[in-house]
């Protein structure tokens, strides 16, 4: 039987290591992966574009107030998951593969493991085994939860680990 559903996704824009893609259902943003990549390796560097002392749903937080947009700014179609695939290391300013990486993969990180507290807290429809309904911010973890994800330097401060 032929296919007559439409395509629901539509590449908005190309950066080189990945695509910016559009779910017209949605109308949700998403970056994927157009290379594949190793557990453990580098993804790419990145930088603050600009540094803000409030957070917005867009920042990285990188110290009590401090937080930062990010530079390329393509890296904020990076969704959360409670199973993610990529972590941002704001030690080394490196976006790092958690996880093997297949082309086509949505690259996805963990929220809390930058946010200490949300600035704006969302019900997670992830739909991992793993997943945590509710993302508040690192600050509302259980040490159960905290175990299982790797967090910046400076939530792990906060964390007193």
């Amino acid at each position: 039987m032929k296919n007559t559903s439409p395509n629901i996704y539509t590449v908005l824009s190309s950066h080189g290591f990945a695509d910016i893609i559009n779910n017209s259902n949605t109308q949700q943003k998403s970056l994927h992966a157009t290379t594949a990549f190793n557990a453990g390796e580098t993804i790419c560097k990145f930088s603050a574009a600009t540094e803000l002392e409030n957070p917005t749903y867009l920042t990285v937080q990188t110290g009590i107030n401090t937080h930062i947009t990010l530079s390329p700014s393509f890296l904020q179609y990076i969704n959360h998951s409670c199973e993610p695939n990529v972590f941002f290391n704001t030690s080394t300013m490196e976006l790092m593969a958690l996880k093997n990486i297949s082309i086509g993969d949505e690259l996805v990180f963990f929220y809390p493991s930058t946010e200490w507290e949300m600035t704006q807290s969302f019900q997670c429809f992830c739909q991992s085994l793993a997943c945590l309904k509710e993302i508040k911010g690192a600050a509302y973890l259980s040490a159960d939860t905290i175990s299982k994800y790797q967090f910046t330097e400076f939530i792990l401060k906060q964390l007193g680990t």
